[in-house]
Formats: C-alpha cells, structure tokens, sequence
C-alpha cells in the first residue's frame, strides 16, 4: 500500500488508482482513531462534492466512522466545501470530511480535514491524523451497510444545504439582491455550488449547473483561462448582465466577471471587500493575505488603519491567525478568502454575495467600485504565467534566486528583494514580479504587476528571457 500524505489542502489522488475505496477506509481509520485519542465520544460530519463516485466514497467514510462507534452526520446529495465547515461548527461536531478534489483535473478526488471551528484542520492535526494512517485497511466494508447504523443512531442524515442558504439569509440582504434592477450571472464550473444559488436566486442566469463529473474535461478551477464560456456569455449580453460570479468545483474559490466580460482578478476582488466591509459596515480587524497577493493590499490596509501581516502560500497558514486573532479579511491570489462574521474558511459563494450587495446598496457598478479602489491606492494589472520546466532548470533558476543572482531583468533594476514564499522582486513604479517553485510539480509560477496588462506581461517577458541565460 502506498503511504498516503496530506498536502496543503487534503489528501488528492487519481480515482481508481491511488485514490480508492481501500485507501479512503484507511485514511477515515486514522482520523476514527485520532478523534478517539483526543475527544470524549466523538462526532464528525461528511460529505461529497460533484466529482465521480462522491456518494461511494462518502459512505465509505461514513462506514468506517459508526464502525469505530464514531457518531456521523452524513449530508445528503453533493454538497461545497463551506457547508461541510458550516455543518461542523454549528453541530459542534470535532471533525469534518469532505470528499473533494477542489479545483484539479477529473480524473482526480480528494479527502479534505475540518476542524471543530468550521475551518480546515490546523497542521499539527493534520499530521498527527496523517501519523495514524496504517498501511492496509482493516475495515470489510461489503459487510457493513449504512442503513444497520441509521438505525442504530449513529450515521444520521444531514440537510446541511438548508443550513448554509439560512446561515446566507440572517446575513446578507437578500431581498435586496434578489429585487434589484442589476442582472446577475452564477457559472458553478458544474460543481457543488450549483443547488444551493438555484434556491438563493432563482432568476439569475446560469451557467454549467447541471451534473456533469467530467467538468467537460475543464478543471473546475475559476481563472479565466477555463471560464471562456462564461465570459464570452456575458460579453454578448451587451451589458445586460451586470456581474458574473464563478466558483470552483467544491465552491471555496471565488473567480468574478465585470459587465464586458473582463476577468476580475482576487486582488482586486479582497480590495473591493476590504473597501466595503469598512467603509459601509462599519467592521475593523487585521488583514492576513498570501505572500503572492498584491502589496497594493497594504496600502489600503494603511488608509484604513488596519493591521496586515503577510503569510506564506497554504490558506492554512491564515486559518490558525483567523482562530487567535481579530481578523477581517484573509485571502490568497488564488481565490479563496476568509472574512470576519462567517466562518475561518475560503467561501467562493459568500464573497460573491458580498460583492453584489455592494453593488445593489451602493447603485454602482463593479467598474465603478473598482474605480473607487484605484482612487485609494492606483491602478493596477496581475498577470501569472506557470512555466512549464525540466525539474533541474527549475531547481537552477531557485538556486539563483536564494544566491541573490538576478540584480536585473533586462532594463528592470531589481530595488529589493522579499522572499517569504517565492522570491518577490520589486522595480520602480510600484511593478514587481514574483518567482515560485510548486513543491509537486516541474512548475515554475511566475506573476507580475503593472499600471497595464501589457506592462505585466512585459516584466513576465524580460523574466523568462533572463532565466534562458
């Protein structure tokens, strides 16, 4: 058997091949055994997004739990990532699963950790969760079947979509929203966030919200790369859809659309929140962001009179400072952000519904919100272009990096450095471009800010000419 591992956001595999019914039994018996080393009888709560074989996998787990005299709720039908977190907190449940590949390519699924908080599970957890894993499954699972432990009390169906659309209507001005003269667009990328905006708002336009476990052979990831559809859409709509919102396949990631159809990218989308939550709600407390967000972040953090702290990549790393300390936004470049007055987890749902009511209470359109965020702290472009590269130019290029090499990148003179996470490099103007190594592939990302699109692509341009050196 192989030896399972936990990255940043859960264990992923290939369905079929490393990611099976054996392996998930294995993985949910080193959580059972966890939470009976550390809780007095123990709870969790389960569930499955849109992805193959979800439901399998979910009563798998479910199994193994009431197996091991573990109490589980068990949702019913596809369900988002957030509402697994919702669900834990407000069951005071001590663990949460989800099975979920989030974002990657379909052939792939996933196992996702929840604390009792209604966050993820915080990395010494995760560990010791991973340590307890053994290395062949001990559970028969054809023998066991889940309506024995329905009616013994210890698998209990859950309707936690239900809970999360009550959670969104004692929070959001829904009528609000739903009585507005702006038009609204909702692309789930065929993923779990599609029921639940189907009953928040039944009169938008939608866009790949049926079931679909291929995701038409697009990883359900909200860039604009893989959301041509849904831009093209609303570009021909001549301005009759206002606002598109897009979320990835387990509904934690944000990605957004203006009214020509423009991308709006997550630096721009955390602006726009912190921009809302304290000039209109009146809301205070620290922004915690991912080191490859936008610096343009602290700028308005300093307006605003804000704490900002800089963490590395992982939203991990931003959940632990969520939990201990007063914190009113935490974000990532990749879309998935955290705000004050819901739960510490990335909500690709909740943040759009943030951006409309900020439109339909302010009258304004999101170009002119954005407006107003240049007016504080200067236009600004993001550009992000991965490299695909043999693992040793890869590592060549890091080395270069960590030995202070690049002084220059053709007539851009590098003023200095940070390297929390990547190496930052800063120019004049407020340009910068950043240079990461991925941890699990031969992937070199590279992203680059600008006044313009084309000026970002330029500093990208000068990078990758300076690394055939």
């Amino acid at each position: 058997m192989t030896k399972i591992k936990f990255g940043t956001d859960g264990w992923r595999a290939i369905i079929a091949k490393e990611f099976t019914v054996d392996n998930v039994a294995r993985v949910t018996t080193g959580a059972a055994i966890w939470l009976k080393q550390n809780f007095k009888n123990p709870s969790v709560v389960v569930g499955h997004d849109c992805r193959f074989a979800g439901e399998l996998f979910a009563e798998t787990v479910a199994l193994v739990f009431a197996n091991s005299g573990i109490k589980v709720y068990l949702a019913k039908g596809a369900v988002s990532t957030p509402m697994i977190s919702l669900g834990t907190l407000k069951q005071k449940a001590d663990l949460g699963i989800v099975i979920t590949a989030s974002h990657n390519p379909p052939s792939y699924n996933g196992y996702k950790l929840k604390g009792s908080f209604g966050g993820p599970l915080l990395p010494k957890e995760i560990q010791e969760v991973e340590d307890l894993i053994p290395t062949t499954n001990g559970v028969n699972i054809d023998k066991l079947e889940v309506e024995t432990f329905v009616a013994k009390g210890l698998i209990e169906y859950i309707d936690l979509e239900t809970m999360y659309l009550k959670h969104v209507e004692a929070n959001f001005d829904m009528e609000a929203i739903r009585n507005t003269s702006m038009n609204f667009a909702f692309d789930a990328m065929y993923g779990s966030g599609q029921d639940v905006m189907r009953r928040l708002l039944p009169d938008i336009d939608f866009l790949h919200c049926d079931h679909n476990p291929s995701f038409n052979g697009i990883s359900p990831e909200p860039i604009h790369r893989n959301l041509q559809e849904f831009s093209e859409m609303i570009r021909l709509s001549d301005g009759e859809i206002d606002c598109g919102l897009a979320v990835d396949g387990d509904a934690d990631r944000i990605g957004l659309y203006d009214s020509k159809g423009n991308f709006v990218d997550s630096h721009h989308i955390i602006l726009l929140l912190i921009k809302y939550l304290v000039e209109v709600k009146g809301m205070k407390g620290k922004v915690v962001n991912a080191f490859s967000v936008t610096p343009k972040v602290k700028k308005m953090c300093d307006i605003f009179g804000l704490a900002y702290q800089v963490v590395p990549i992982g939203f991990k790393n931003i959940a632990g400072i969520i939990l201990t300390e007063d914190v009113l936004l935490g974000g990532e470049e990749s879309g998935g952000i955290a705000v004050k007055g819901h739960i510490p987890e990335r909500d690709g749902i909740w943040m759009g519904l943030i951006i409309w009511e900020y439109m339909v209470k302010s009258g304004k359109t999101l170009e002119e919100l954005i407006q107003g965020v240049y007016d504080m702290v200067g236009e600004f472009k993001f550009e992000r272009i991965d490299l695909h590269l043999k693992e040793e130019q890869k590592l060549k290029i890091v080395a270069n990096c960590k030995a202070n090499f690049y002084k220059k990148f053709g007539d851009l003179e590098v003023r200095r450095v940070e390297n929390i996470d990547g190496f930052k490099y800063f120019f004049d103007n407020d340009e910068w471009v950043m240079i990461r190594a991925s941890g699990t592939e031969p992937v070199l990302r590279t992203y680059a800010e600008a006044a313009t699109n084309e000026a970002a692509f330029k500093i990208l341009e000068r990078v990758h000419k300076e690394f055939k050196k």
